[in-house]
């Protein structure tokens, strides 16, 4: 008999056709079938002795919120028994819809239940727990996950005692995740947390890694990734992060067009083992990364997302370092243009910040300088090793994709068909703040722009981040910073900025409420609650455009 492992997942939801994921105990027929006779089946894959299914739904009523139940070879596996919850949910929007996205990135698994979490309360289990309370209140539309959905490089007391049970941690890579099996542990982890298995069953999620989905600073440099490659461990490792990322998040991120032409999708459900395959696959995607497209775009009703890999599609050549390679930058400046006017709000979602504090982007515009050679070997020596140490690898650490982005946005926001907001979001930095560019005069876009951080979601933010963030949007440290940017001959950046909101710091989620050419923002923190639990609490609430 099979049975229910991880999921549901409600991935993709659209007009009458959504997409839920679920991972079961032995190959079967996965079916769900929606209250209004909307339906949907097909059988496993299998990766690794584990077993898939993406379940397309056809026959939803657009606009409408159908409950659905997932059966596994004919016998009933979800809604779980005695469950506290209400029953999970299918809402697919209709035309001139107001949109609602909640984003964040950086999610440490929590803790089992009746332990202490030693990084306080969960903003998606504080999230859910609303939503549960309320089914007919306000929920979002989309949850937007910006990368560190697991940690592969960080794991909790609980795993690295399932880790040493299974392998001698005193050999590398310790008790960070080694392989496809111990990828899985990490999954369950996360998504079997009873109030997020229950959030992603019911409001459907676009996700991108970052780098602790595979490793602390992924592809910084060109020099980091021969390091690593010189390693025993790392190709299993990497190997086995791209697989397993491709299996419980990338799938899921797709339409139906896309996965209908996808070939290896088609032919991993039509072999008894796609394991080789997909093993394949994923070492086509370490030689020839350009080979490979993680990004994608969803687009809400006028809302248009762009989801950006700013992690495998880099260029680390230091005579041509880049964030995207020449196809991922040719790709976002297509989607981001096509059919202007069609959209009136673009959001560009990108796990690492575009614009940083003033001294933290001249810092890594310094250092990109001095990696480069501009100031000899010596220094060169010197700023690779501090690069590593400081994680400085945004996009600032890349000025020519820097400045290219900022002039793909001027474009993209200009003229009679402009949207009326382009937003950047980003995660990764372990606090929340909103940043306003400024073009030169007669280069700016007509569309507002902004720069909108959210993280972490559930993870620990030290003293250091705190102090060094506050300083880092101070008059005294932008001062700082040019003399860092003078040092290594760097030009003024192409477009200047401000701070207008934060920082924050706290376990929180951002949501953006979009009707029409409107936008509101609003943060929200997770809060420990009088007589125990948790709740949201609003911290700031705002008018991005009216």
């Amino acid at each position: 008999m099979a049975e229910l492992r991880l999921g549901p997942l409600l991935r993709y939801a659209d007009g009458s056709y959504a997409t839920v994921w679920v991972e079961a105990s032995r190959p079967c027929t996965a079916e769900v079938r929606g209250a209004d006779g909307a339906r949907g089946t097909t059988r496993t894959f299998q990766i690794a002795g584990h077993h898939y299914a993406l379940v397309p739904v056809t026959g939803l009523t657009p606009g409408a919120t159908t409950a659905y139940e997932v059966f596994l070879d004919g016998l009933r596996v979800w809604p779980l028994p005695d469950t506290p919850f209400p029953p999970s949910v299918i809402r697919t929007p209709a035309e001139g819809d107001t949109v609602r996205l909640a984003f964040g990135s950086c999610r440490w698994a929590a803790p089992p239940a009746g332990e202490k979490d030693p990084v306080g309360p969960d903003a998606l289990d504080t999230l859910a727990a609303r939503i549960a309370a309320d089914p007919a209140g306000e929920r979002p539309d989309v949850l937007v996950l910006l990368g560190d959905q697991v940690y592969a490089d960080e794991t909790s007391k609980a795993t690295r005692r399932w880790l040493a049970a299974r392998r001698d941690l005193s050999e590398p890579p310790g008790d960070e995740v080694a392989d496809y099996e111990e990828y899985t542990r990490l999954y369950y982890e996360s998504w079997l947390d009873p109030e997020v298995r229950w959030l992603l069953s019911t409001v459907p999620s676009c996700m991108i890694f970052d780098d602790h989905d595979v490793i602390d600073d992924w592809n910084t440099s060109a020099a980091w990734l021969a390091d690593m490659r010189a390693t025993p461990w790392w190709r299993e490792r990497l190997l086995s992060g791209l697989m397993s990322y491709w299996v419980h998040q990338h799938l899921g991120n797709l339409a139906p067009h896309e996965l209908a032409a996808d070939p290896l999708y088609a032919a991993v459900r039509e072999t008894p083992d796609g394991t080789d395959l997909l093993r394949s696959f994923a070492c086509e995607a370490d030689t020839e990364p350009s080979s490979v497209r993680w990004s994608y775009r969803r687009d809400f009703g006028r809302v248009r997302l762009l989801m950006v890999d700013t992690r495998a599609a880099r260029v680390l050549d230091e005579g041509a370092r880049s964030m995207l390679d020449p196809g991922e930058a040719r790709w976002l400046r297509e989607q981001a243009l096509d059919a202007r006017g069609s959209y009136d709000h673009l959001l560009i979602g990108t796990s690492l910040p575009w614009l940083l504090p003033h001294l933290v982007h001249d810092a890594e515009a310094w250092n990109a300088a001095l990696c480069r050679g501009d100031r000899g070997e010596r220094w060169a020596r010197f700023g690779e090793n501090l690069r590593r140490r400081a994680d400085l690898e945004h996009w600032a650490a890349f000025p020519a994709s820097f400045d290219a982005l900022a002039a793909l946005i001027a474009e993209a926001g200009s003229g009679a068909q402009a949207p009326a907001t382009v937003c950047v979001l980003s995660g990764d930095v372990h606090h929340a703040y909103v940043a306003e560019p400024a073009w030169p005069a007669g280069e700016g876009p007509d569309a507002r722009v902004f720069q909108l951080t959210c993280s972490p979601v559930h993870n620990a933010i030290h003293l250091a981040i705190r102090l060094g963030f506050r300083f880092g949007w101070s008059g005294v440290a932008r001062v700082l910073g040019r003399r860092f940017a003078g040092h290594g001959g760097c030009p003024e950046p192409s477009v200047d900025w401000r701070r207008t909101g934060g920082p924050w710091f706290g376990n929180q989620l951002m949501t953006l409420t979009l009707r029409g050419r409107s936008a509101r923002l609003r943060l929200e923190q997770a809060r420990e609650a009088r007589g125990g639990g948790a709740r949201l609490r609003t911290v700031v609430e705002s008018e991005l455009a009216p």
